[in-house]
């Protein structure tokens, strides 16, 4: 039999929590209130963890997973240039760029913790039965856009200091009069902010992960009930 994820909305919340003292609980254990507390709970846990975590001197930069790469174009041609001696200009606007993430990352904080205040009943019901990711693709429905606008300023900013992002613009632009470049690539700015954006929603992704597959190691009785209710 499918199970369900709330309680009819009359059967009183007491019941669930003397069921769950003596049985295991399942997601028909749930009420709609818990289930809504326990996934904001998670939310905000993922959002500010990975906003500390990259919004950080090295937090891009000293991180794998999320740094900041040249664009594949110039990736491409990188062995040539730093044989023509302009290996550390490239190495400079690597560090600037990834330096621009961590910049713009902590202004995500706000705006994240607003769209877990959005959070309703069928948003937690999709979330919870949605895998592993679909807490980071929420975050991505509703503030992916807005974000990207807000970072870009402080990401133009940043990247102005390094004298190689003018040259690397003009070169872009050349390139995609000529049809060879589409996208974010056009600008370092928008290509910095995107890459910021996909780094930020990765490290949200690997803290629902931690989440789902370890709810009691969070150390939070609601996070336990509610998502150790899926395992």
């Amino acid at each position: 039999m499918q199970r369900r994820l709330f309680l009819w909305s009359g059967l009183p919340a007491v019941t669930a929590l003397c069921h769950f003292s003596a049985h295991a609980l399942s997601l028909a254990d749930l009420s709609n209130t818990q289930a809504a507390q326990g996934l904001r709970a998670a939310l905000e846990r993922g959002a500010r963890a990975a906003v500390s975590e990259l919004g950080r001197p090295d937090g891009f930069m000293g991180n794998e997973l999320v740094r900041i790469a040249l664009p594949n174009y110039l990736q491409d041609v990188s062995s040539l240039l730093h044989t023509l001696g302009q290996g550390d200009r490239l190495d400079a606007l690597v560090a600037t760029m990834n330096q621009a993430a961590e910049a713009a990352v902590p202004l995500a904080r706000e705006m994240l913790v607003g769209a877990v205040k959005s959070i309703n009943v069928q948003d937690a019901k999709a979330i919870l039965t949605g895998g592993e990711t679909a807490v980071t693709q929420f975050f991505v429905d509703r503030t992916r856009n807005p974000l990207s606008e807000k970072f870009l300023p402080i990401v133009r900013r940043t990247t102005a200091r390094a004298q190689l992002a003018e040259q690397y613009n003009q070169i872009a632009s050349k390139a995609s009069g000529l049809g060879l470049l589409k996208g974010e690539v056009v600008s370092i700015e928008r290509y910095v902010t995107s890459k910021a954006l996909d780094g930020l929603y990765f490290m949200i992704g690997e803290e629902e992960k931690k989440i789902r597959r370890d709810p009691v190691g969070t150390g939070s009785a609601l996070l336990k009930k509610v998502f150790g209710a899926l395992q």
